[in-house]
């Protein structure tokens, strides 16, 4: 069985940092694709960041310049580095790699 554990979430100040970091359970990494997504309040849940195991990277538009998805596929490890952080990227955030999903972990941006 397969499992995915994500870490790194908490309570950031806005224009601050933080490092999400999804680490998987077996070698899958090598031969999937792997994502991030997020869901807030109310709101439906939408993709983040993606990356191949070719290496091709994906970002949401509201997302651009600020996340950078990478991948270790020693460690069968994807992060998620975030900065600037905005209020309006508060959710919960879920790591994907092939049709598995991570437990999630909460981000919270608020002074």
């Amino acid at each position: 069985q397969v499992q995915l554990v994500e870490s790194g979430g908490g309570l950031v100040q806005p224009g601050g940092s933080l490092r999400l970091s999804c680490a998987a359970s077996g070698s899958i990494l090598s031969f999937n694709a792997a994502g991030w997504y997020r869901q807030a309040p109310g709101k439906e849940r939408e993709l983040v960041a993606s990356i191949s195991s070719g290496g091709n990277i994906w970002y949401v538009q509201s997302v651009l310049g600020r996340f950078t998805i990478s991948r270790d596929n020693g460690k069968n490890t994807v992060y998620l580095h975030m900065s600037s952080l905005k209020p309006e990227d508060t959710a919960v955030y879920y790591c994907t790699v092939s049709h598995y999903w991570g437990q999630g972990t909460q981000v919270t941006v608020s002074s």
